[in-house]
């Protein structure tokens, strides 16, 4: 790169799940010129995990053909518990992280501004600016998959707290009794339907001799009993697996029933490993349980919409986040 050359302005936005971290490099209008995705290592200790997470976004910058001092910022998506003031991640368990100061280790490893958000605050905010949610006033997403995450943008802003994001949608309290999300009350939305719930349920009717296939496949190993292993299940005839999902994805629409009471969204995205693997079962369920708690006045005025960046949201959301925030710093400098 000589002097000549226009300096481009490059974003990375990074995803980081429990299992999996992907680092994506966008010009400034989003578009993707390269990635790079690798599994995580939860026993690995955090200097290394760091160390790693910086070498995926050196390998997409070398797949991008893009020089570090080409980039504009770094926006992170990552899961758990974060200090959004100090760009701490609290804790992260299926990383075994805690009090992780990444968003200054990224500015400080790749020299320019950095910004972390919860990765389902990040997924959304993808959606409403490349995704379903495209010229929406308000966005509510909702992901059922091991957990079940939330978030919400609202006027171009993602809606969170002042230190901590929100919107945990899987912590509402649907019963006074029954399953419990690992903390917090029983009850909760995502104790009832998650993936992790249903998976239960499902092991349950296998052990029952209720779902043949489901045994062909999975047995009663709650960890094999995955979303596409579910769907396949329903589509060979067993019916008592249908059933399961169906409630579960009743209560998930009834839970956003309630959020939409609250927020008047424009548009409700659902994303995540269930609604991805059978689309049409999942949103009949879902419907029908915002109908059971949604206001007569209030029912018309959401759109409900499946995610269409897919795995790439989180990504999108993260880099269009810390390019958001640094165009608002800069005018505020002027």
């Amino acid at each position: 790169m000589t002097d000549e050359t226009p300096k481009r302005r490059i974003w990375i936005g990074f995803d980081l799940g429990g299992t999996k971290m992907m680092a994506v490099v966008f010009d400034d209008k989003l578009k993707v010129l390269a990635k790079k995705r690798r599994k995580t290592r939860g026993n690995e200790g955090e200097q290394l995990a760091l160390e790693r997470l910086a070498e995926t976004i050196t390998m997409a910058l070398e797949a991008a053909e893009v020089h570090p001092d080409e980039v504009a910022g770094i926006g992170a998506g990552v899961p758990g518990p974060l200090d959004l003031q100090r760009g701490v991640i609290l804790e992260a368990p299926n990383l075994g992280w805690k009090n992780v100061a990444l968003q200054e280790f990224l500015s400080k490893r790749f020299k320019c501004p950095a910004a972390i958000c919860n990765d389902v605050d990040a997924g959304v905010f993808g959606e409403y600016v490349a995704g379903a949610g495209q010229g929406q006033r308000c966005v509510l997403g909702v992901f059922p998959g091991t957990g079940i995450g939330g978030g919400c943008v609202y006027e171009g802003k993602i809606f969170r707290g002042s230190r901590s994001s929100c919107m945990e949608v899987g912590y509402l309290q649907m019963a006074t009794e029954g399953a419990a999300a690992g903390v917090g009350p029983v009850g909760t939305l995502e104790g009832l339907a998650s993936r992790l719930a249903i998976s239960a349920e499902a092991a349950k009717a296998v052990f029952r001799g209720q779902a043949p296939h489901l045994k062909e496949f999975a047995g009663t190993d709650i960890g094999k009993i995955r979303s596409s292993i579910l769907a396949k299940s329903i589509d060979m005839g067993d019916k008592a697996i249908e059933m399961i999902v169906r409630r579960a994805a009743e209560q998930v629409g009834r839970g956003i029933g309630s959020l939409i009471n609250i927020l008047a969204p424009d548009v409700v995205i659902l994303g995540g490993g269930l609604v991805e693997a059978m689309p049409k079962l999942y949103l009949e369920g879902v419907r029908e349980g915002i109908k059971r708690n949604v206001l007569p006045s209030l029912a018309d005025c959401a759109k409900l919409k499946v995610s269409e960046l897919g795995d790439l949201a989180g990504a999108v959301g993260a880099a269009a986040w810390v390019r958001q925030e640094s165009a608002v710093k800069s005018e505020k400098k002027m």
